[in-house]
């Protein structure tokens, strides 16, 4: 019976099987355009599979806001289309436009990453598991020489992927992924269907465009089985990058201090010595766990191993999206998050004071007798002082330039700025330090590094003032 199937069924039917695309009972949400690519797969998924798999169908049609006089037909067209193969239909708009301004992207970038959050979305409210997508093999040969000129690594040329998982977790399947655009016409000029042309890709504004209309007919002079040799390379490609990523991410959960949604850190020792084509596979796959790291491109990644490979302590990169590169004395960190500036805070004694910028909290107690002051003080997280000399009525601040103090046990003065360099307090971190300060405006404590010599408790000392950092 199969041998009678039409050659676009046969291709198809082989993907989706070779992938295992679709399960018995799915509900799955068709992205329809209106394109020859899109209502193909929609009539695939409605003639060849729906009653094999017993599936529940939707098709969105998303209207970008870019073409407002070809949309209506468009939306009507699609429409019609899926009231003739009983599949729902459904129909949203973007401003690709507004969007692309606000997060400083192309036009087209803005609008796959807002076509993905509305499938998303789209198919959450509809239960739908499964997003059906009409990416072809012409469209895979395109990505792969748009990625190839752009000096894409091997995770760029992998190209697109049949199978992907959405961050809600719903599965993109792309059965037309190894079926030509020239199989889909044939399968279509069979059809009293019909399929609408969108005016955009007929013109050579993009570089998808121009690398269809001006490179790929070239290079097929040199071989003419150009699909066939690219999916084969995209496929041996991902097979080996599968491989490779989960080796990496292995060694990455080794690697990594801290992880949080807006940065990571990351052991620096095993970083310097490591070579750089596994350096720069763990730095990607550190972006893109954490959410606010992404945007960072090659180029960036290029950068950040520089750092690590060549870098000092304390020197950093300003990378895009308000993005760092720190490298500190024992550790990368890459971040997203804002350097910390403490405001001023006022300190009645007895009593305690949270710093809002980073929740720690300033206690403070006064003892009339010695015998009050607790003897197992952690010199690092606390200070005995005379309350006499230093007051009761406190501020705590953030480092400013030019401030300086006399260390307890120093024998003389020194700069704040010195104090943090010999501490090794990385330069991002210290404006996070607090400094508790007399009422006259001197230094008596730097909050977990040293007290002041001028204000430290003796035997005349009559009030006692115990100063505590309790961080979380």
């Amino acid at each position: 019976m199969s041998k009678n199937r039409d050659p676009f069924e046969k291709k198809v039917r082989e993907t989706v099987r070779k992938y295992s695309m679709l399960a018995r009972g799915d509900i799955v949400l068709i992205g329809l355009s209106g394109g020859a690519d899109s209502v193909s797969l929609l009539k695939a998924l409605s003639g060849f599979f729906s009653e094999e798999f017993n599936l529940a169908l939707h098709a969105i049609y998303i209207d970008h806001g870019l073409r407002p006089d070809e949309t209506p037909g468009e939306i009507e067209f699609a429409r019609r289309v899926c009231k003739l193969h009983n599949v729902g239909f459904h129909t949203e708009k973007i401003n690709v436009l507004e969007y692309a301004e606000k997060e400083r992207l192309g036009k087209q970038e803005a609008a796959r990453g807002l076509r993905y959050e509305l499938y998303d979305a789209c198919a959450a409210r509809l239960g739908a598991g499964k997003i059906a997508l009409g990416h072809t093999a012409d469209d895979q040969v395109e990505t792969f020489f748009m990625r190839l000129l752009r000096g894409s690594g091997v995770k760029g040329l992998r190209g697109i992927p049949p199978l992907r998982r959405t961050r809600s977790k719903k599965t993109i399947i792309r059965p037309l992924i190894e079926t030509s655009r020239s199989e889909i016409e044939v399968f279509l000029a069979g059809s009293s269907t019909g399929f609408v042309q969108d005016s955009s890709n007929m013109k050579d504004d993009y570089e998808r465009n121009r690398i269809r209309h001006g490179l790929l007919p070239v290079v097929r002079q040199f071989n003419p089985n150009l699909n066939e040799t690219i999916l084969r390379t995209t496929q041996i490609l991902a097979e080996e990058d599968r491989y490779f990523e989960s080796r990496v991410l292995k060694a990455l959960m080794k690697l990594l201090r801290v992880r949080t949604d807006e940065e990571a850190e990351l052991y620096l020792v095993p970083l310097e010595s490591m070579e750089t084509a596994l350096l720069r596979r763990i730095l990607r796959m550190t972006i893109e766990l954490v959410k606010g790291l992404r945007g960072l491109d090659f180029g960036h990644i290029e950068e950040i191993i520089g750092l690590v490979k060549h870098g000092a302590p304390g020197d950093r990169l300003n990378l895009p999206h308000g993005i760092r590169a720190v490298r500190k004395y024992a550790a990368l960190l890459i971040t997203s998050r804002p350097p910390v500036q403490m405001g001023t805070y006022g300190l009645e004694c007895p009593g305690s004071v949270t710093i809002s910028e980073t929740g720690a909290v300033i206690k403070a107690d006064v003892f009339f007798e010695k015998a009050d002051v607790p003897e197992n003080v952690d010199w690092r997280k606390m200070v005995v002082l005379d309350a006499e000399k230093t007051g009761v009525s406190l501020a705590v601040r953030g480092r400013r330039d030019g401030d300086f103090f006399y260390p307890l046990g120093f024998g003389g003065r020194k700069k704040l700025q010195d104090l943090f360099v010999d501490e090794k307090i990385p330069r991002d971190e210290r404006g996070g330090v607090p400094v508790v300060v007399a009422p006259g405006g001197d230094i008596i404590w730097v909050a977990g590094l040293r007290g002041d010599e001028r204000f430290k408790a003796g035997p005349e000392t009559k009030r006692f003032l115990l100063l505590e950092l309790h961080q979380q």
